[in-house]
């Protein structure tokens, strides 16, 4: 009878001490190195994925950093290599393999100004002249330059600029531009 006891001691002990290896312990390591976006709220973050979907960004933009030894990502400056606890929030996981475009994993930590985000999407070629990404000029208002006093259109070269008018972002461009900010993986688990 004992040596039954000490079997089933030995089992429920295995199977505790395999829990907490493999489920409370990662998580605490998991949190230590987790950083929250600091500029926008959940909702602008979530509609701006939702958005990112609509518009089929994900088709040529992946968001995984590929690490060191199986491509040039880390050497081109995206940052660090991803991994899982990059994505333990991400619903959809939707992670890309296109390469189409560049790697967004860390696209808020390369390029944090909402101003350009927003260039680079009413007109791509403003920010780079060979850019093949189409723009997405649904995403604005083109206004007269009196209308809307206090906002300032985009800053666009001269020769992607309309006379008389001004160009303004939409809620849903805002949105979109807010989740693009927030994907930033500098920080690691630690």
């Amino acid at each position: 009878m004992i040596r039954y006891s000490i079997l089933l001691f030995g089992i429920i002990a295995t199977f505790m001490i395999a829990m907490f290896g493999l489920t409370i312990l990662p998580k605490i390591f998991i949190d230590e190195g987790v950083k929250e976006p600091i500029y926008f709220t959940p909702f602008e973050v979530t509609e701006g994925h939702r958005i990112f979907v609509r518009e089929g960004c994900i088709y040529c933009h992946s968001k995984q950093t590929r690490p060191e030894g199986f491509g040039a990502d880390v050497e081109r400056g995206w940052g660090r290599g991803s991994e899982a606890t990059d994505y333990r929030n991400l619903l959809p996981h939707n992670l890309g393999t296109m390469r189409t475009g560049p790697d967004l994993a860390n696209i808020g930590a390369r390029q944090s100004g909402r101003e350009w985000h927003y260039i680079n999407l009413y007109q791509p070629r403003a920010i780079n002249e060979e850019s093949i990404m189409p723009p997405f000029p649904w995403l604005f208002d083109v206004v007269s330059e009196d209308a809307r006093p206090g906002r300032d259109g985009l800053n666009l070269p001269e020769r992607f600029r309309i006379p008389g008018k001004k160009i303004l972002p939409t809620d849903e461009a805002r949105y979109l531009v807010a989740y693009l900010i927030s994907l930033d993986q500098e920080t690691g688990v630690q």
